[in-house]
């Protein structure tokens, strides 16, 4: 029988693949028209953010700060990488999000379980001028310059739609990509900052639609998610060790901290109300991506917290950035 042995949760924004320096750069994004949102799920512009915000916050935005605080998130994805390559694992489950990769409006399935042999990770195109820090911040996904194919655990993803299915999950199934883009961010992150070759073990895709209403599942709907997609791993006659890990999130591109502790706190005290009853109007832009986490959440509920760190990774006076989180369950 197989056996849930590791939890992870993970941001994957591309500024954790960015120096201090580049930091002021995706701020410019920020403040150039990007869809912001406030703490309560309000669309604001960017001023209207830079009115609202802490003051003090500026002096979390000096380069030594923010010096000190990309160098512990990459230390973070270290430990992340560590962990997984320890656990010796036969199969990693990957929940994540697709933006416009695979899925569009023709299409946006609120659950998908990808089931085919193997997973493509293509290189990014991008135009001639398009500068090095942005260059650097997308690497992080695809750090080949050839497509690569990963391996699928492809009977545990099968037997996953099947026990959703039996648990009364209308569950979305895909044995191929139909766009060229390749594998989504979400996966190649995983792929790329946290496998190395020699620990490359076959995942299971598990795409959640986190971004885009209406579809997008609620947070009591993530957590059962999850507890059927451990009840399933642990009724499966294959793949010894099994882990699942969540890809994304904390939250961005507004800083939320409060939030961000919360649902860290919630984690570690494995109190599945507190996070079954979230908000979902807290729960957009990229803070859509704790839903990933919840789902995670749900599957470990046998499993103790091993270590969480959590870094605001503030980048405009306004309060833009990225709440940067990182969980191990164990």
């Amino acid at each position: 029988m197989a056996e849930l042995v590791l939890g992870i949760g993970s941001s994957h924004s591309p500024l954790l693949n960015s120096p201090a320096e580049d930091y002021p750069r995706h701020a410019e994004i920020d403040a150039s028209g990007r869809k912001l949102i406030d703490k309560t799920g309000k669309a604001r512009t960017y001023g209207e953010l830079l009115e609202l915000a802490d003051p003090a916050i500026k002096d979390q935005i000096r380069l030594q700060v923010l010096e000190e605080r990309a160098a512990r998130c990459t230390a973070n994805i270290a430990r992340l990488e560590s962990e997984i390559a320890a656990a010796k694992l036969d199969a990693l489950i990957i929940i994540g999000d697709d933006q416009y990769e695979q899925f569009f409006e023709d299409n946006m399935p609120a659950i998908l379980v990808y089931a085919g042999e193997t997973i493509t990770n293509n290189p990014l195109s991008m135009p001639d001028e398009a500068p090095q820090w942005w260059r650097r911040a997308r690497s992080q996904y695809h750090v080949s310059d050839a497509p690569r194919e990963y391996p699928v655990a492809a009977d545990l993803a099968r037997r996953i739609v099947e026990g959703l299915v039996e648990n009364d999950f209308d569950i979305s199934y895909s044995k191929k990509l139909s766009k060229a883009h390749g594998e989504g961010h979400a996966f190649g992150f995983v792929h790329q900052r946290l496998m190395r070759d020699e620990t490359i073990v076959p995942i299971v895709p598990i795409a959640l639609n986190t971004y885009f209403a209406p579809n997008q599942p609620r947070p009591r709907r993530c957590y059962d998610l999850g507890r059927a997609i451990g009840n399933v791993v642990r009724a499966y006659d294959g793949a010894g060790r099994v882990g699942i890990l969540g890809s994304g999130g904390l939250s961005h591109f507004t800083v939320d901290e409060e939030l961000d502790r919360y649902l860290l706190d919630a984690f570690r005290k494995k109190d599945a109300e507190a996070l079954r009853s979230l908000s979902p109007q807290r729960l957009n832009s990229g803070t859509s991506e704790v839903r990933n986490w919840i789902t995670v959440a749900g599957a470990c509920e046998h499993l103790d917290t091993k270590w969480q760190d959590y870094v605001p990774c503030y980048r405009s006076a306004a309060g833009t950035g990225c709440g940067m989180g990182f969980a191990i369950w164990a």
